[in-house]
């Protein structure tokens, strides 16, 4: 499935992006493989993303297993999600479960790091064992990995400094929230903050706040530098977690300004009151999307992307926005 929004523009890109992936053709997949000998073959793609207690990877579940039906139909295979993530972050607990994917037969592996360094030894034994292993959203960029699929992660964190200082009028002191310290997705963002941030002269980096990636720390995180900082005047926030949870931020809205990545329905609610004034909506549906249609172009095809690294745009929302966006909920996480 392939969703057209207006918003999503970028969608339809990488929808030709990933058709001519390692050919310079854009012959359509489906007659690209229609003859090839894996028609009756049966495809295993395992999935291990960072934490089912995060939305985003929860949405990326529901690309991934849309992709696998929609591709299944179109190229009369029998394509299959095998989700192995658990359920808050833990490295060796990702390590062990892509063993256990090589054990078990997977035909293709994805992967969101949360320690690069715990997870390269499995991904690179995978590949070993013939099972192709593609990142997306968290790399492992020293593993035997063919692809990464996600945010350019140094460009996101400029660009939430960037927005964020023009919202403040370019003086204020901004505090970046940063989840996991090990995760190398978001200590390229953390830098690309920083960089972004030197550009500002009336702009002072207070501090970098790690914590546990599930809501509930977040807030604590944020609630506590607060009352530990209250000059902070605006939040850099590289990843949404505190947002996942009901009245996380306890300012009055405006007076202290936020930019924050994602846009999961929850997140949208501190656009709507006027506590955040931008979230950036990485495109967590294609990170389970796209990353099918890599997998399965490697295993069928052979073929890889032009450039490891296939990037997925970021997309703005502000009050301006904010309704239309919403819409794509509907479709991506409807309700039951």
């Amino acid at each position: 499935m392939r969703l057209r929004f207006p918003l999503l523009a970028p969608f339809a890109a990488l929808a030709l992006l990933l058709a001519a992936c390692g050919d310079n053709k854009t012959a359509p997949a489906a007659s690209s493989t229609a003859a090839t000998p894996a028609a009756s073959k049966k495809i295993v793609l395992g999935f291990v993303a960072k934490a089912n207690s995060n939305a985003v990877f929860q949405v990326a579940r529901v690309g991934a297993e849309a992709a696998a039906k929609d591709l299944s139909k179109q190229l009369n295979l029998d394509i299959s999600i095998d989700w192995r993530t658990p359920n808050d972050e833990n490295a060796q607990m990702q390590a062990d479960n892509i063993e256990t994917l090589v054990t078990t037969g997977a035909s293709g592996i994805a992967v969101s790091c949360s320690d690069a360094n715990k997870v390269t030894d499995a991904i690179n034994h995978a590949v070993a064992s013939g099972i192709p292993v593609v990142t997306f959203d968290s790399d492992a960029p020293k593993s035997n990995r063919f692809a990464i699929y996600g945010t350019d992660d140094e460009k996101c964190g400029q660009q939430v400094m960037a927005d964020l200082a023009k919202i403040m009028n370019g003086r204020g002191v901004v505090a970046i929230l940063a989840g996991n310290p090990n995760a190398p997705n978001l200590q390229k963002r953390v830098q690309g903050v920083k960089d972004e941030a030197k550009k500002y002269p009336g702009i002072t980096i207070l501090n970098v706040f790690n914590h546990k990636e599930t809501a509930a720390d977040a807030a604590a995180a944020v609630e506590q530098a607060m009352q530990a900082n209250p000059q902070i005047t605006g939040w850099a926030m590289i990843g949404g977690w505190p947002l996942f949870t009901d009245n996380a931020l306890k300012w009055a809205p405006g007076t202290v300004k936020c930019v924050s990545v994602d846009a999961l329905p929850a997140q949208l609610a501190y656009v709507r009151d006027g506590h955040v004034q931008e979230l950036l909506a990485q495109q967590c549906y294609e990170w389970g999307n796209a990353t099918v249609h890599l997998l399965v172009d490697k295993i069928v095809n052979s073929k890889t992307p032009p450039a490891a690294f296939v990037p997925s745009d970021l997309v703005p929302v502000t009050k301006d926005n904010v309704e239309a966006y919403a819409k794509n909920w509907d479709v991506w996480l409807p309700k039951k």
